[in-house]
């Protein structure tokens, strides 16, 4: 079994992403032999109001019934906006979602922002996941018209500190992973998970030593990154790094656990 823990729909503005509906990560599940995927709305970066993204992903995924069992959507939340309590409550208790993702550098907020440490807490309290994602696009070929600056791995440690006992995804490993030791520390004994899509992800084995085997798992960060790659780094380990429960956790067994599905 397979659960990708990083896909998307909607649509980025500021090139062509195709494939960007359910139906269309259906397909694409089927064709890859993947069971489930975590999904969030890129319309949720972009739009002033998040909860018309949340709305929309929740009325794609009614269209056919048959999806809630393979299709898993977190909520995009922006803390800066006047009623994102209100869009937390309605996203986690009434459409269904299983978790929050917040895009600090898309919404002009610092993770210290009182409201955005709120929000944390308030996942924490539902039980639910706050997601972090170090890079959307490589900045270097981007448009004028998007963000130039992506995160280090270090930069998402004041949440973490913040709010230690809130589960965080931190996805798509594209800059420095080195932490000081004292940051390595909290984060290892914190609920986080990471995913094999970013870039940053070409040594796993070393990553999952200095992290822990638990805190990782697939994941595509599709359409926006290609289907195939961070499959490739799990199977591409070597039977002395990893043997077969190793992998079959790293394809879906710690998202299972870190998801309580």
């Amino acid at each position: 079994m397979w659960i990708d823990s990083n896909a998307y729909i909607g649509h980025w503005p500021f090139r062509q992403v195709k494939n960007s509906s359910c139906r269309d990560l259906i397909e694409r599940m089927d064709a890859n032999d993947i069971s489930a995927s975590v999904l969030t709305n890129i319309n949720g970066i972009f739009y002033k109001d998040t909860q018309a993204a949340n709305k929309e992903t929740y009325e794609e995924i009614r269209c056919n019934r048959k999806w809630e069992e393979r299709l898993i959507p977190f909520a995009v939340i922006n803390p800066v906006y006047s009623g994102w309590r209100e869009d937390l409550h309605e996203s986690i208790e009434n459409l269904g979602m299983k978790g929050v993702r917040i895009f600090p550098k898309y919404h002009r907020y610092g993770l210290d922002l009182p409201a955005c440490v709120e929000l944390v807490k308030r996942c924490r309290d539902l039980e639910v996941p706050v997601g972090l994602t170090l890079r959307m696009v490589d900045s270097r070929p981007s448009s004028w018209l998007d963000i130039s600056n992506e995160w280090k791995l270090s930069d998402v440690m004041p949440i973490v500190k913040a709010v230690p006992d809130a589960k965080f995804m931190v996805l798509n490993l594209s800059g420095s992973t080195h932490l000081e030791t004292e940051d390595l520390d909290l984060f290892k004994k914190g609920d986080v998970f990471m995913d094999t899509s970013g870039r940053n992800v070409l040594d796993l084995r070393g990553l999952m030593d200095t992290f822990g085997e638990e805190k990782f798992g697939f994941g595509t960060h599709s359409p926006i990154l290609d289907y195939k790659t961070g499959a490739l780094r799990i199977a591409s380990l070597r039977e002395d790094e990893a043997d077969a429960q190793t992998r079959a956790n790293l394809q879906s067994g710690n998202i299972k656990r870190f998801l309580g599905l």
